[in-house]
């Protein structure tokens, strides 16, 4: 038996597209991002999905719930571990605010790695870490040994940080109202298809890092 998740990434918001850090903090989503989260519904619709995760930040939540406009039977849950990194101080700042004091790529690679001790006023990246790996492994507990289909709405560096966990790709920019596709089994798990961008939102707000040389 296999257990299907389908990962979508929230719509694009406001902050989204004034490349404003969001974090712990929220946006509503824009008009543009709104149109995207519904292509991606209907892109969806047809999906056997049994069971509906989130994040429960407002931008996750209005996405999972326009997806789930074509799937009025499931219930959604929420998962505070699902939640985006936080950037404590940078925050609700312009990204190139942190850019200033530090690379992105060298950011990500360290929080992927765990090593990062977090920015000033935000959390360790082992604590993001494992938080992250213990929302998908609960989930994962849940649901493995059948053959259910689930939706898990979140965000772009806390989804990509689970997927970099499966395999060596480092931090895939996922655009707004993306879908990826992990696949798990007794065998692990892997990821079937990534960051397909079915609502062209385009690179806004999907900043790439790379998987670190060995």
């Amino acid at each position: 038996m296999t257990l299907t998740l389908t990962l979508v990434r929230h719509g694009r918001t406001h902050f989204n597209a004034r490349r404003i850090l969001q974090g712990h903090s929220d946006s509503p989503l824009t008009r543009t991002g709104r149109e995207g989260v519904r292509i991606t519904a209907q892109h969806l619709a047809a999906t056997p999905f049994t069971a509906a995760w989130s994040s429960p930040s407002g931008r996750a939540v209005t996405t999972a719930v326009e997806i789930l406009r074509h799937h009025e039977d499931l219930r959604l849950r929420t998962d505070r571990d699902l939640r985006e990194y936080h950037f404590g101080w940078y925050e609700r700042r312009p990204e190139t605010a942190l850019d200033a004091v530090v690379d992105w790529s060298t950011l990500v690679t360290e929080v992927l790695a765990g090593t990062h001790p977090g920015l000033p006023g935000g959390e360790h990246s082992a604590d993001f870490m494992a938080r992250t790996q213990a929302a998908f492994a609960r989930l994962v507990e849940r649901h493995l040994g059948t053959d259910e289909h689930v939706l898990v709405v979140g965000h772009g560096l806390a989804l990509g940080a689970y997927l970099a966990t499966l395999e060596p790709i480092g931090l895939v920019p996922l655009p707004n109202a993306s879908v990826t596709t992990v696949e798990v089994d007794e065998h692990g798990a892997r990821i079937t298809s990534l960051a397909q961008d079915v609502a062209g939102q385009g690179a806004i707000a999907a900043r790439p890092a790379l998987a670190p040389v060995a």
